[in-house]
């Protein structure tokens, strides 16, 4: 910018020559009322109501003017730039007005349309699962019983006869909680259920347990670090294994039709004993693919039986650690995987699809409340 000077010709200031103003109001004025959108009108307000645009460097020209020929720049370039200022007012009040109306049309809502087009979502078929299974179990007189997923050692292991020395208690099995002897795990099982249950209910009791639980095991088509298991338990005087055979078949019953035979084979578990793993006749092939020349059987791998659960009679000693004496009571308990029970009944092979979380296989099982 030049400095003040008394001498200067104010012709030979050519941005501030009335014409010149002209001009530039004129190519203002035009561009904004040629734009067309909001984007436009910001290009031509960049364009001409900036600190660059050529009525804004005129005056910054004023300065340099004679004291008697500032006052008739100023009001001429002062007039111009309000009448910019004015037009780009009214041209971004008209725009928005357009965008509100073309919005109302673009976007409008058919408020008379069905309100529930959206496909309704499912219950997930391993809850539901655990639901009828517990339901199957109420009815024969049980309850349902409920514990923390973070477990102490103690109900988790110790009260269930795993001594300290089992291999169920080393990492590849047992998820520990931080740090390393705080004692407490995160459940292996739904049996510290039954403990509490024990301990805090009066005799006699018949409790069903569903509910998460964690092994530290990799995950694959038929294994899962987090599933979920239901345990049943029964304490009275007089039970007996027949008792206990009586409850699997009618849970068999319950979840395959009735009609199957199951059969019971020697196993081990810490916290029964007899303890027994449970099988029951292939509810596809119904045995018949063991026969020669019979078509094969994926359910059962035509061996006519499949392994559902693992049972027993309580061991004394959990009943001992329980308070609870043994030469008076007896009792039974028995336990499978819920989402392994899901594959038996409905022929599913990749126990992976149960938690991948694509509704397309929630909603094939249907809806329950």
């Amino acid at each position: 910018m030049s400095a003040p000077n008394k001498n200067y010709d104010p012709v030979a200031v050519t941005a501030l020559e009335p014409a010149e103003v002209q001009r530039a109001t004129t190519a203002a004025l035009d561009a904004i009322a040629a734009a067309k959108t909001l984007d436009e009108l910001k290009e031509a307000r960049l364009a001409h109501y900036a600190d660059r645009a050529p009525l804004f460097l005129a005056r910054a020209e004023i300065g340099a003017l004679p004291p008697e020929a500032k006052a008739d720049a100023g009001r001429r370039v002062g007039a111009a730039i309000n009448s910019v200022k004015d037009a780009l007012r009214v041209r971004q009040e008209q725009l928005e007005r357009m965008r509100d109306e073309q919005v109302l049309v673009t976007e409008r809502v058919d408020v008379t349309l069905p309100y529930d087009r959206q496909l309704a979502g499912a219950r997930h078929p391993v809850g539901m699962l655990a639901d009828k299974l517990a339901d199957v179990f109420v009815a024969m007189g049980y309850e349902v019983a409920e514990g923390p997923e973070v477990e102490a050692e103690w109900y988790n292991f110790d009260a269930l006869n795993i001594p300290p020395d089992h291999p169920a208690r080393e990492m590849q099995d047992t998820l520990f909680v931080a740090p390393a002897n705080s004692g407490m795990v995160l459940r292996t099982h739904t049996s510290p259920v039954q403990i509490r249950s024990l301990l805090t209910r009066p005799l006699p009791l018949y409790v069903v347990s569903p509910g998460k639980v964690y092994r530290n095991e990799a995950l694959d088509a038929t294994h899962l670090p987090v599933f979920y298991q239901i345990e049943g338990l029964a304490v009275d005087e007089g039970l007996t294994m027949a008792d206990m055979r009586g409850a699997i078949q009618a849970f068999v019953d319950a979840l395959f039709g009735a009609g199957l035979r199951t059969r019971l084979r020697p196993d081990y578990f810490p916290f029964t004993e007899p303890s027994a793993d449970v099988s029951m006749e292939c509810h596809v092939c119904r045995g018949e693919s063991v026969k020669a020349g019979a078509d094969p059987c994926r359910t059962c791998r035509s061996m006519g039986w499949i392994e559902i659960a693992g049972c027993g009679m309580v061991n004394p000693r959990v009943l001992v650690a329980c308070g609870i004496d043994p030469d008076r009571y007896s009792g039974f308990a028995f336990g499978l995987g819920v989402e392994r029970a899901l594959m038996i009944a409905h022929g599913i092979n990749e126990i992976r699809d149960t938690y991948d979380g694509d509704v397309r296989f929630s909603r094939a099982f249907g809806t329950e409340i």
